[in-house]
């Protein structure tokens, strides 16, 4: 009789961090559960067990020869939220075999982080804060010499996938004119959540508030520069929440360090963050370090989204909750594994 073999290589993530137990108990319903949190797998021990897989949550190499010795495999579910280039995409569509991703559970506490970042760089609320603990706060109109409101604001949105949807819904009250930049959505998406197509040019020019939520791909690698910088409002914000993969990031810093931009930054180059990177003393840059999506709730959410379509799965049914990967769409991404969880 053939075991329904689940593996679980979920690093960065462990289970205890994306599932509570009565979710792990629902995984564990599904068949044997093979884990390794503390390292990746080791290639001899995912080769033991692919004749008998019909699972693996996590990022595990699977190429079309690892395909090839898995026939019962009908799902690859990545938990770190990510599609990387070392899955057969193209291959798993003919064979059947779903590759999804959880990754939407991030979208409302990075768009509420985002939403609090982008009042703190239109108001200056820590800029106030440092400045009153140096003794040379300025009070009442001269406090806002550099300020703006944020409402009614033009917001310009680059990268309009889960993240820029959520923040879209969420800033509607502020009653904003919104432009988007997608080369890979069409316009009627775009007008259908409110929002104007712009070329990118349009979005940096025209808005007071940008925000970038795109992924990395083969076409957009440091695609925003100084010469994108300089085409901003002066004083306008600038705030960076997906890929840092996708600036200029000493182009940023130098914009944000001249006084013409004001950044925030939730994603760095290489993370963590070396002690003595200068970033650390740039003057006009909010930064925080990878965590405006990391909150325990949407963690837990990582996780029961990915055991639901799971069962979903197994019961020959397709997943509902989870993003599937587009062989056109992921061969062009360019991320890479998350280092902080």
């Amino acid at each position: 009789m053939n075991r329904d073999i689940i593996l679980v290589d979920p690093l960065p993530r462990t289970l205890d961090l994306i599932m509570e137990p009565s979710v792990r108990a629902r995984l564990e319903a599904l068949g044997e559960v093979i884990v390794s949190e503390d390292r990746a797998m080791p290639a001899e021990e995912v080769e033991r067990y692919l004749p008998d897989t019909v699972l693996i949550f996590g990022q595990t190499d699977m190429p079309r020869e690892r395909l090839d010795r898995a026939p019962r495999l009908k799902a690859i579910i990545n938990v770190e939220s990510n599609f990387l280039a070392n899955i057969d995409y193209q291959a798993c569509v003919e064979r059947g075999i779903w590759v999804i991703t959880p990754a939407s559970a991030f979208a409302s506490p990075v768009a509420e982080a985002a939403l609090a970042m982008a009042l703190d760089l239109a108001r200056g609320i820590t800029a106030a804060d440092r400045d009153f603990r140096l003794g040379v706060e300025r009070y009442g109109l001269e406090g806002n010499a550099e300020t703006f409101r944020f409402a009614g604001a033009p917001v310009g949105i680059i990268g309009f996938g889960d993240l820029g949807h959520a923040f879209r819904e969420l800033i509607r009250p502020f009653k904003n004119r919104v432009r988007v930049f997608d080369p890979w959505l069409p316009k009627e998406i775009i007008e259908g959540q409110d929002c104007e197509p712009a070329t990118l040019e349009e979005v940096l020019r025209e808005s007071q508030v940008v925000l970038v939520f795109a992924s990395v791909t083969s076409e957009n690698e440091g695609f925003i520069g100084k010469r994108e910088f300089a085409m901003m409002k002066p004083g306008a914000a600038f705030l960076l929440m997906s890929r840092a993969a996708v600036v200029d990031f000493p182009a940023m810093i130098e914009a944000a360090q001249s006084g013409h931009i004001k950044v925030a930054t939730d994603v760095f180059p290489e993370e963590p963050v070396a002690a003595d990177d200068p970033v650390r003393q740039a003057s006009g840059i909010l930064l925080s370090a990878h965590r405006t999506g990391g909150t325990r709730d949407a963690f837990y959410a990582l996780g029961s989204m990915a055991v639901a379509d799971a069962e979903l799965i197994m019961k020959g049914l397709p997943p509902r909750l989870c993003r599937r990967a587009d062989p056109a769409t992921a061969s062009r991404l360019r991320s890479k594994p998350v280092t902080v969880s």
